[in-house]
């Protein structure tokens, strides 16, 4: 029997499957507003049968985004449109997930497939970008500016207020995005975070910003609804944020009502060596996993439906994000359940054209 496909209970939300699709960009936004591409692009991963559908990161400030053109949720009008696709998303029996965000230092950047730039300036529709501290992200990279105490208390009131504006919208999951280096990560990592005050120095200080997040977020979400957060479990880099950090910050998160650790890696500097390969983050999926007790998902370079199955009947990971691979293939989980021999069902609209099979696993043919 396929692993993969067995339901997941997050406090009163059930996935009926272990597979989600990772927040990925599409840059395709008009002052943070969802619009049809992200229904056709969220909707068809729902269509093709993956129990969580995330949102790109949404940024909770215009000063958070990663671009001009990223997705938002830092004023009311932005609700509906969103609502619109989480309802679309529902109707297909996938849960609707959404990101929140901040870029720091990694914002005011074009879309990747529009300019070799790297950070816009004002008169590109560019923005001052912001950090715990001055340290520019590369070369050609503008200087952050350092966050005040003010700041950092505004940041904190504007991921509760977004999360607040998605449950509106109709979102079932939230999660925090503490990884890639974008904000809250620059906090957490002693490369990025060179401040002396109370969110500086220590391992207490440097996560008191994600800390701070993970409550103000959980006050205004639902305690019936799941929080989830993204960390990068390493900088792959010396004197960087490290597993064993991680493994300290999810002990410190699990009692303020963070549920599963979604585990990254990396988007610290572009300085950092990564061993790139099939599953090549699964490893910290599984060590948080088993010295937290704590719910994990695995992510990167997840592409087989064997690989992904394995995950999760050996205990690595409770949940499997896939990004790339969903992109090229929006039915990915279709075809898992037929390679994996798990009986699950198609579309109405789709089963006169469902592949050659071998009853019961799959309708039509």
């Amino acid at each position: 029997m396929s692993h993969l496909f067995e339901p997941l209970v997050l406090r009163s939300v059930t996935l009926a499957n272990r597979i989600a699709v990772s927040p990925m960009c599409q840059y395709s936004c008009t002052d943070g507003l969802a619009n049809d591409w992200h229904l056709v692009h969220l909707g068809s991963r729902a269509v093709g049968g993956a129990g969580l559908v995330f949102t790109e990161a949404t940024a909770v400030t215009p000063q958070g985004r990663i671009s001009p053109q990223d997705l938002g949720l830092w004023n009311d009008a932005q609700i509906e449109p969103l609502a619109h696709i989480t309802h679309f998303i529902g109707q297909r029996g996938s849960v609707a997930g959404i990101q929140l965000a901040h870029a720091g230092r990694k914002a005011s950047t074009p879309p990747p497939w529009q300019s070799r730039a790297e950070t816009l300036t004002e008169a590109e529709g560019g923005w001052q970008p912001v950090a715990p501290s001055p340290i520019a992200f590369e070369s050609g990279c503008r200087v952050p500016a350092a966050l005040t105490q003010e700041d950092i208390a505004g940041i904190v009131m504007a991921f509760a207020r977004a999360a607040q504006r998605a449950l509106a919208a109709g979102f079932r999951v939230v999660e925090v995005h503490a990884a890639h280096g974008y904000l809250l990560h620059e906090f957490l990592s002693p490369l990025t975070n060179q401040r002396t005050d109370r969110y500086g120095g220590s391992f207490d200080n440097r996560t008191r910003l994600v800390r701070d997040v993970v409550t103000a977020v959980r006050n205004f979400w639902p305690e019936e609804l799941p929080l989830l957060i993204r960390i990068s479990a390493s900088d792959w880099l010396p004197g960087g944020w490290d597993v064993e950090q991680s493994l300290e910050l999810v002990r410190l998160l699990a009692p303020l009502g963070v549920d599963l650790v979604d585990c990254s890696s990396g988007g610290t500097s572009p300085q950092a060596v990564i061993s790139l390969g099939p599953g090549y983050q699964t490893r910290f999926a599984e060590q948080i996993r088993r010295e937290t007790g704590c719910l994990t998902a695995a992510v990167g370079l997840i592409t087989a439906p064997a690989q992904a199955d394995h995950i999760i009947r050996t205990g690595q990971a409770d949940l499997v994000l896939l990004a790339r691979e969903l992109l090229r293939d929006p039915y990915w989980p279709l075809r898992a359940a037929r390679e994996l021999r798990h009986p699950v069902p198609w579309p109405a609209q789709y089963l006169r054209s469902a592949p050659p099979h071998t009853p019961p696993y799959l309708p039509g043919g």
